[in-house]
């Protein structure tokens, strides 16, 4: 490329590098969240072709989103002792990896360890992002750095279903669904490198320690939620799993007092414990998990519907989604526009968003199992439409009551709840989907019997969004603005 065709040519290096290592820092964001959407559109592919069972499609989305939500909560402080760019390298190359591994699974044991291990490393690399950009950029430019993650993860959430379609229907060297994940291969591998020559050094000017023993209490706690939610139904809901998720209460009622007792010992707890004393954090913490919880079941199970009940192609499948997509961009986008209504936009998206579902479980009743992605196109783009409206300012409003200081904290504990509701969705909704079926969804299961498990699981998604639309009154009214302190880092824009 000549001088005349490069706008960076003439620039300082400085302002050429920090906009290259933006497009690394987009390019992981890029693969975490095309693996969390396209999972969903190849499941049905996966289970074809290496066995499994209604379990081992669930645990596909949710080992990824679990092991992401015990991983976020001590990845950011990884970044933080031992370097940003160096954790951000290691969580890109172990993510690659482990795409790698997916590809080349055998069967379908191996194929959900890799999904953890992905979660794990993404988790590793996602936090690193945020610091990494407040570092190299001055405030002039941040609000532009910052402002194209919307256009990337709203591209993402259109293109990502439709890529993973047509990657398994094209079957690309005889690679079928395994090309999902081989693709991330060449991606994580170029960012390596450009990450190597221009990611900033630095960590923070006072790192904290490393709560590893509250880590360990939150990750167990949510681990003996999960499983049992997920294997329950297969096993016929034995004794050990009621025994597993009251175990799940007691151990965070134990990480809560933990991490009471390393703060009054003057040590760094994993999460601040005045946190949970702010009626908005608190609240927006619980209304938080119901919702991603809805937004997660709902994402596999109309992607598991279309494809095992009507009979979609895995590209139809991905195809079916794009209005789902647009409504959440264009939500958005009237969020903006009417954020100084505050609290009254999450409340007004979550009767949109809950007019949605129960618009496609009366699209599907009136046209059966004949119905066409453009039968459920306007009730889908409601659907996305409402979620938009929610989404957007659900951080900003639970994050205005929390004191400078505490940001980070807050920040890094309300995306893990968010991983965690994902995981829950998967688990929950999943279990419920395959329990009105009575059967793993296999071959020989009738589509009327996909009809009635599939109408009774969106009545239930309507349910959880009127119970977030009633905890949402613990959120104030307005986001209050504050002064960001220097090492605090906002939310992770929340993912759809």
């Amino acid at each position: 490329m000549n001088d005349r065709t490069d706008p960076l040519r003439h620039a300082p290096a400085s302002y050429r590098w920090r906009w290259i290592a933006l497009l690394v820092i987009l390019a992981g964001e890029i693969m975490d969240m095309l693996d969390t959407l396209i999972t969903n559109i190849a499941a049905p592919s996966i289970r074809a072709d290496i066995g499994g069972s209604a379990g081992t499609l669930q645990w596909l989305a949710a080992g990824y989103t679990l092991a992401m939500a015990v991983g976020l909560i001590t990845g950011g402080r990884l970044g933080d002792l031992y370097g940003r760019n160096r954790m951000f390298l290691v969580g890109a190359g172990g993510f690659t990896a482990a795409s790698l591994l997916c590809g080349l699974a055998t069967g379908p044991g191996m194929l959900v360890g890799a999904r953890v291990l992905q979660g794990l490393f993404g988790a590793l690399m996602l936090p690193q992002g945020i610091g990494m950009i407040k570092q190299m950029f001055p405030p002039k430019e941040m609000g532009a750095a910052f402002g194209l993650f919307g256009p990337v993860m709203g591209l993402s959430s259109v293109g990502g279903p439709v890529l993973a379609g047509w990657l398994i229907d094209a079957d690309l060297f005889g690679t079928g669904w395994r090309m999902i994940f081989l693709i991330n291969v060449p991606v994580g591998i170029a960012a390596l490198l450009a990450g190597l020559r221009f990611l900033p050094a630095g960590r923070a000017e006072r790192a904290q320690r490393l709560d590893l023993t509250g880590a360990a209490l939150a990750s167990a706690g949510a681990a003996l939620l999960v499983y049992p939610l997920v294997q329950g139904r297969e096993l016929d809901w034995p004794a050990w799993t009621f025994a597993m998720m009251a175990a799940a209460v007691a151990v965070f009622a134990l990480f809560a007092w933990y991490e009471t007792r390393v703060r009054r010992a003057g040590r760094d707890p994993l999460v601040v414990p005045g946190l949970f004393r702010k009626r908005a954090f608190t609240g927006g913490l619980i209304s938080g998990l119901v919702f991603f919880c809805a937004l997660a079941g709902f994402g596999l199970v109309f992607a598991l519907y279309t494809q095992l009940g009507l009979g979609y192609s895995p590209l139809k499948a991905g195809l079916a989604q794009i209005p789902w997509s647009v409504g959440i961009v264009l939500g958005f986008g009237l969020a903006q526009a009417l954020s100084r209504l505050g609290r009254t936009v999450l409340h007004i998206g979550t009767l949109v968003m809950a007019a949605g579902i129960a618009a496609v479980a009366f699209t599907l009743e009136a046209a059966g199992i004949g119905v066409s992605p453009w039968q459920l196109t306007p009730a889908l783009v409601v659907t996305g439409l409402g979620m938009g409206m929610l989404m957007a300012p659900f951080f900003d409003i639970v994050l205005s009551g929390v004191e400078p200081e505490e940001t980070g904290s807050a920040g890094g504990t309300l995306t893990a709840v968010q991983q965690l509701g994902g995981a829950l969705g998967a688990a929950v909704l999943g279990t419920i989907f395959f329990g009105v079926l009575g059967t793993e969804g296999g071959p020989g299961t009738s589509a009327a019997d996909f009809a009635t498990a599939m109408r009774i699981t969106l009545w239930v998604e309507v349910g959880l969004l009127v119970l977030t639309f009633a905890l949402a009154f613990l959120l104030p009214r307005q986001a209050r603005p504050q002064e960001p302190a220097d090492e605090a880092a906002p939310a992770a824009p929340a993912k759809a």
